[in-house]
């Protein structure tokens, strides 16, 4: 069996590749977007005065680091129904990736949360201002700047992660070569093309946060 490409195969294939693009693309967003506030959650959990639940948030946090990725995401699927808890493969998997990758946001946000000035937590209190105020009007808006290029990372992994979706059957960009090139058994194209794709995105999406991490200091008035 050679390896020779075959162009007019990769222009069949590549409107179907295209298409599931967008599915993975969907995952990678959503993902986030649950990771982000799961996250601030698990942050905040931290740093709360009451010591049991500090206790338990900690060790959720470092359980769900601990463990891969792919044995949540089935965990969550297959195991969820056995306590009545039944998941489309959709909701499940973002559902398991906003919790892992929420759980290492968390500790993104705790590093911005504790990087902010001791002075300024003093001065809110010497202000008497409430916790929601200080956090959302001054703390918060310091400890976003150094918090963005981690940040920015974990959106890139997410999207490189989100291939462990088609273990439980969402139509993501790997599931659909897998199928496509199934179907003449050569994969050469199709997976090539997979691995342009996520090059490509991955490129844009790194490009893309470091030009809000300009912007966020600009806003903050913090040099480049």
């Amino acid at each position: 069996m050679g390896f020779t490409w075959q162009w007019d195969y990769m222009f069949e294939v590549l409107p179907r590749l295209l298409g599931a693009t967008g599915n993975t693309l969907l995952a990678a967003i959503g993902g986030y977007a649950i990771a982000v506030v799961i996250g601030l959650v698990f942050a905040l959990g931290q740093r709360t005065p009451f010591w049991l639940v500090n206790r338990i948030v900690r060790e959720c946090v470092e359980f769900i680091r601990s463990t891969p990725l792919l044995l949540q995401i089935f965990f969550v699927f297959f195991v969820g129904p056995q306590f009545g808890i039944f998941l489309s493969p959709w909701v499940a998997g973002l559902l398991a990736i906003g919790v892992h990758y929420g759980s290492y946001l968390s500790e993104v946000y705790r590093a911005g949360l504790e990087s902010v000035p001791k002075g300024q937590w003093e001065a809110a209190k010497a202000l008497n201002l409430s916790t929601w105020r200080t956090y959302t009007r001054i703390i918060i808006p310091q400890s976003l700047p150094p918090s963005v290029p981690a940040m920015g990372n974990y959106l890139v992994s997410i999207f490189k992660d989100t291939p462990m979706l088609s273990a439980i059957g969402v139509p993501e960009l790997v599931l659909r070569a897998t199928e496509v090139g199934s179907e003449v058994y050569r994969f050469l194209e199709p997976f090539t093309l997979v691995g342009i794709i996520f090059l490509v995105i991955s490129l844009v999406a790194a490009a893309g946060v470091r030009k809000f991490e300009q912007k966020v200091r600009r806003a903050m008035g913090l040099s480049q």
